[in-house]
């Protein structure tokens, strides 16, 4: 009888635990996402600039990153025929913690670009200050970027033609207390540094090359596929130039808006 007894009383917990209900699952951590928009000129566009390498190689997938950038556009015509919209349409899109805004524009603002071109002392940075003002009403954070510099060099001096638009980017940015990523000057210093030579092989084709197309298509796709055309210039990137550029970007703008630097990859 007493082994009995004991055997019951050892038999009796395991019983009660049998018969209590499993403890809740614990629930799945959500993941909030976040959003970067890039806005500006081919030097940032999928085609030409620096915005791909950044997208692809820089940023998290905790972060959606889309590239509105398009060549030929300056700090006016991309609002007239627009492409504004659709960044504000981006910027307004529910669910994200958080949506920052890349611009960069300067070199078709530059004279001689009929339909593009705004005067320096006066339209440039009213658009500017435009677009900073209606990044902040759709909810997202602005951030302003100096135009990337073209790589023309004259007896071993780079010529930033560039540098009086940043210099008016800069001054938007101090007036509205907007984050700056000045890639103006550092990617003149470091093109200048390292010399026209080198700099050429950020070209899309290689010096003295014919010019070329770059077939896009997608598989079923009945229209005719579009082509990007592709030559030597000392203004638009290939993909070795996206790449050295994007990863300045990248520690540029770690240093610019640490609110972002969990979402970069340096």
């Amino acid at each position: 009888m007493i082994r009995i007894s004991a055997l019951i009383a050892m038999l009796l917990p395991l019983t009660a635990a049998a018969q209590s209900p499993p403890a809740p699952a614990e629930a799945p951590r959500k993941i909030v996402p976040y959003k970067i928009v890039l806005v500006g000129d081919s030097t940032t566009a999928v085609v030409g600039g620096w915005g791909p390498s950044f997208c692809a190689l820089h940023v998290t997938s905790f972060a959606a990153c889309v590239n509105l950038a398009r060549g030929g556009r300056s700090s006016g015509n991309y609002r007239s025929e627009g492409s504004w919209d659709i960044a504000l349409n981006e910027m307004r899109t529910p669910g994200y913690k958080a949506t920052w805004v890349l611009i960069q524009f300067g070199h078709n603002d530059q004279p001689g670009k009929p339909g593009r071109s705004t005067d320096l002392a006066t339209e440039f940075p009213a658009n500017l200050a435009r677009y900073v003002d209606e990044v902040r009403a759709a909810g997202a954070v602005p951030v302003l970027v100096t135009p990337l510099t073209r790589r023309s060099f004259k007896d071993g001096a780079l010529q930033n033609d560039l540098a009086p638009w940043a210099e008016a980017i800069r001054r938007v940015a101090a007036q509205k207390q907007v984050a700056l990523v000045d890639l103006n000057a550092r990617s003149a210093a470091a093109v200048q540094a390292m010399g026209e030579d080198a700099a050429d092989r950020f070209a899309q084709l290689p010096k003295g090359s014919a010019p070329t197309g770059q077939e896009r298509t997608t598989e079923g796709q009945e229209q005719p596929m579009a082509r990007a055309k592709l030559s030597f210039d000392r203004t638009h990137l290939g993909r070795e130039g996206a790449d050295y550029f994007a990863t300045m970007m990248t520690a540029e703008l770690a240093k610019a808006v640490p609110d972002m630097r969990h979402l970069l990859i340096p």
